[in-house]
């Protein structure tokens, strides 16, 4: 049996009178790629920010029924401690702009006052740039700011940051919308190296993504989780008509 990470029973998300996650119970292996699909609109992003508590930064957003990490509940610990367990990459690459690339990595500790001495940040910049495969392409270029690099770096320099200060889980919203073909690979294939040590939750629009990157594979519609299961079985032999109604393209 695999060990579960995150865990929600019956959560529910709604921004005003706007119910748009319902009822939604899921359990997260461990060290696994979930990816999370559906047509726009169906509350997948609204699901992926409310497991690291961005949802309730929306004025009128609530939350209901339990979310929990490692059986601890996510709305009964402090926000900056569950950002630190749980990063997100959003859709477009979003590196400080004032910050140079050195700076961006290490980010995440000046925003929430931990203070490191250099050689700790010396080390914690290259560790986390090694792991994202642009330590090579940036080691001469640390103090020239983040805007400077490409798209597909940008990404890359955005999911460093958000492994610098050690999370469990990394949460991805359509990591690769914005990025070229080549980009997107690389990216992909980080994905599939990163999953030794983190477990990721990518939302994606690309069912072919999903198939390449994700074991497990959530069908969300209409703010429902219609289905969770092995992605091989969501493609291939999936238990709601609904899933493969969306997967042939009849709908969404």
């Amino acid at each position: 049996m695999e060990s579960t990470i995150i865990k929600s029973r019956d959560f529910n998300a709604s921004f005003g009178s706007n119910h748009v996650v319902k009822n939604v119970n899921i359990d997260i292996p461990r060290n696994h790629v979930i990816a999370v699909m559906g047509p726009s609109g169906c509350g997948k992003t609204t699901y992926l920010r409310c497991i690291n508590r961005m949802h309730e930064l929306i004025p009128g957003a609530t939350s209901s029924g339990e979310m929990k990490i490692n059986d601890e509940n996510i709305y009964d610990m402090h926000p900056i401690f569950v950002r630190l367990k749980i990063g997100m990459v959003f859709q477009r690459p979003n590196p400080f702009p004032n910050l140079s690339i050195y700076d961006n990595v290490i980010a995440g500790y000046k925003l929430n006052g931990i203070k490191l001495a250099k050689a700790d940040r010396d080390r914690i910049v290259e560790h986390s740039l090694t792991r994202v495969a642009l330590w090579n392409e940036v080691k001469d270029s640390l103090t020239k700011k983040g805007s400077f690099l490409s798209g597909g770096q940008q990404q890359r320099l955005c999911i460093a940051r958000a492994l610098a200060v050690e999370p469990e889980v990394l949460l991805m919203d359509e990591p690769c919308s914005a990025l070229d073909p080549i980009s997107t690979s690389k990216i992909e294939d980080l994905i599939f190296q990163l999953k030794e040590h983190y477990t990721i939750v990518i939302v994606t629009h690309n069912m072919q993504q999903a198939a390449r990157v994700a074991e497990y594979t959530g069908f969300f519609l209409l703010g429902k989780l219609i289905e969770f299961d092995k992605t091989t079985k969501i493609f291939t032999n999936p238990s709601d008509k609904r899933t493969e109604d969306y997967i042939t393209g009849r709908f969404g």
